[in-house]
């Protein structure tokens, strides 16, 4: 479940979904080879979600794969990987299954997968952890949470991880059945689940859906760490083809430890995107944050996902790519922010007091 990083300089490097090349541009940037050697002897980090909706996922994959299995990198599980490992299919990876081109037409061209590309990936992604730690640094992929990293240290990993996480949810699952509050979001839902994928209507808040959707969230330790921390929302909002009634928490507001923590996941931008546009009408939880800051209630958590995975849309409006979006890398212990243009810039704002 935990591995630890190693005593060298680190380059931690966000979400890639898929865009090699903005990872080859970003590698070749931070002066890594081919072969993932660093003149001084530095190491890769990547936070996860290194598939899905970009032009070649496989090609991103079989890269990082290559990189770990040689001792020269490090990875963490994303959600996109959990979702491949669960045979869940979700939008952008049809890429992976090839069961339905016309399903993912938003993201085409992409590189399809073959069998045997997907038995080696499906067996590199298992053999992920979920977090890495040392004692000046935490790197998860979506929300560091004392609770649910002890939990999963108790429990080990020995059975599969997909297997591990549906017996985790189907104890929730047990325990919203005995306290009456899954049949209330089932009666709820059955009003109103022929909606839910039609923006274009007035949906009704629907607490009971959304005290469930959180509580299922929250208490499966895996969901925790691999896709955040949520709460039930104040009203609902369409987001990834559906209404949603649970929302994204910013947790890092929470976080009092001294180690600092490195995260993806969570779309941050240099410049405005239209998050409806790209399927997303939560909340910015960066709304009020510059983008090179570090956030927190301490300070001393940074998210580097820049959102490349929507680097899809400016293909198809005939930008040109990473106009917008961002594959960025932070150096530890330097702090140092390297994106895939080869802009280097300090980041700012690290380890402020609570009061700060």
């Amino acid at each position: 479940m935990h591995a630890t990083l190693p005593e060298t300089p680190l380059d931690l490097i966000g979400d890639i979904h898929g865009e090699h090349d903005a990872l080859r541009a970003l590698l070749l940037a931070l002066e890594y080879d081919d072969e993932g050697r660093h003149p001084q002897g530095r190491r890769l980090v990547f936070v996860g979600d290194l598939c899905d909706r970009g032009p070649d996922s496989p090609g991103v994959v079989a890269r990082v794969r290559r990189l770990v299995q040689s001792g020269r990198a490090q990875a963490i599980l994303g959600n996109h990987e959990l979702n491949l490992l669960r045979a869940e299919r979700k939008v952008g990876n049809d890429w992976f299954w090839s069961e339905n081109a016309h399903h993912d037409n938003r993201f085409t061209p992409f590189a399809w997968a073959d069998a045997a590309q997907r038995e080696d990936m499906l067996a590199f992604f298992e053999s992920l952890p979920l977090t890495l730690a040392r004692d000046d640094l935490r790197v998860v992929h979506a929300a560091w949470h004392t609770p649910s990293v002890e939990r999963l240290s108790a429990i080990g990993r020995a059975e599969p991880l997909g297997r591990l996480f549906d017996r985790l949810d189907i104890d929730v699952n047990a325990a919203m059945d005995a306290d009456g509050s899954r049949a209330r979001s089932r009666g709820e839902k059955s009003q109103w689940r022929h909606l839910f994928a039609d923006p274009g209507v007035r949906m009704p808040m629907l607490r009971a859906v959304g005290e469930s959707e959180a509580r299922r969230q929250t208490g499966n330790p895996i969901r925790v760490l691999t896709s955040g921390v949520e709460r039930c929302a104040d009203e609902p909002f369409f987001a990834s083809g559906q209404w949603r009634f649970a929302e994204r928490v910013a947790w890092w507001d929470d976080y009092q430890d001294d180690t600092p923590v490195v995260v993806g996941h969570y779309w941050r931008q240099f410049l405005p995107l239209d998050r409806a546009e790209l399927g997303k009408g939560d909340a910015d939880l960066f709304d009020r944050v510059a983008p090179t800051a570090w956030h927190g209630r301490r300070g001393n958590v940074f998210c580097i996902d820049y959102s490349v995975g929507g680097r899809y849309q400016e293909r198809s409006a005939g930008k040109i790519p990473g106009e917008r979006t961002r594959l960025g890398a932070l150096r530890w212990p330097e702090r140092e922010l390297v994106l895939d243009t080869g802009e280097r810039m300090p980041t700012t704002g690290f380890a402020r007091n609570p009061g700060g």
